[in-house]
């Protein structure tokens, strides 16, 4: 004898529908619960992997963006400390202008005095490091910086040498090579009223500035360009992220009318599965 249970056609039908109309409510549920339409590739493969693209996307630009930011901290340092160089380089033209007028025991201290502040540029340039990364005292450095890892764009900005041994040497003045070294006791002391001779240091040092001014506007175009890049990478990443939430995020306002209607739904078929099995227990009591 058989153990199974026979239903009529109609609560049949009527148990089908509570169960379709069980499981959607379920995962209009489980939508309003993790405010997400596609969870995984069970749900969506196609839309679930979209939204992943878009979403490792965003991740390595952001991680590019955190370089970007510290590339622009970089770069500003090297600019910031190009500037107080330029000061130093104008006191020490001012020292050369007092000089020119001054006794021989005066010009003594104006030459020790220049070679302190020789001295102190040299160490103002050697502690702009940023993260280990020093743009002013070498043409050797470098900041590489790779905005996307799907293309290959990239910059490189290449670093400048504003030590006094470096930012002098380029003049050809008589008095460049004692500047550059910054041993100028004998040249202050041995030029007498040649003013002629403070003048042409004066204008070695000027040559200095012009350098580091130009290295100092380079550096402020590519920071310049950093933040516009970083505000566009800002964006991108906006967008990328918009784009995948669109993709797979629960619209609460539609989930919350389905499972409302659902609910109703629900309530119906199990007064519709009620009917269905009070009609057969009528044919039962035929037999009684």
């Amino acid at each position: 004898m058989s153990n199974q249970i026979v239903l009529g056609l109609a609560t049949r039908q009527n148990l089908l529908s509570l169960q379709g109309i069980n499981s959607q409510i379920s995962t209009s549920q489980n939508h309003l619960a993790t405010g997400l339409k596609v969870a995984s590739a069970v749900d969506d493969a196609v839309t679930f992997f979209q939204s992943q693209s878009l979403l490792n996307r965003a991740s390595d630009l952001t991680q590019r963006k955190s370089a970007i930011d510290q590339g622009i901290s970089s770069v500003t340092t090297a600019t910031q400390a190009i500037q107080s160089a330029i000061s130093v380089l104008q006191q020490l033209q001012g020292v050369l202008n007092s000089a020119k007028t001054q006794s021989a025991s005066q010009r003594a201290s104006a030459a020790t005095q220049f070679n302190t502040l020789a001295k102190q540029l040299n160490n103002l340039v050697g502690d702009a490091s940023f993260q280990g990364l020093n743009l002013v005292n070498s043409t050797a450095s470098t900041l590489s910086l790779q905005f996307s890892i799907s293309s290959t764009s990239t910059l490189k900005i290449h670093g400048a040498n504003l030590l006094a041994s470096k930012l002098i040497t380029a003049a050809t003045a008589a008095a460049a090579s004692k500047l550059a070294s910054a041993v100028v006791l004998t040249f202050f002391s041995t030029v007498s009223n040649k003013t002629s001779k403070f003048d042409a240091a004066f204008n070695v040092l000027q040559s200095a500035v012009f350098t580091a001014q130009a290295d100092a506007q380079s550096l402020g175009a590519n920071v310049t360009f950093l933040q516009t890049r970083l505000d566009f990478t800002s964006q991108y990443v906006s967008t990328l992220q918009g784009g995948s939430d669109k993709l797979v995020v629960a619209d609460v306002n539609q989930e919350s009318t389905n499972l409302v209607t659902l609910q109703t739904r629900q309530n119906l078929a199990i007064q519709s599965l009620s009917i269905a099995t009070q009609s057969e227990s009528a044919v039962l009591r035929l037999f009684r």
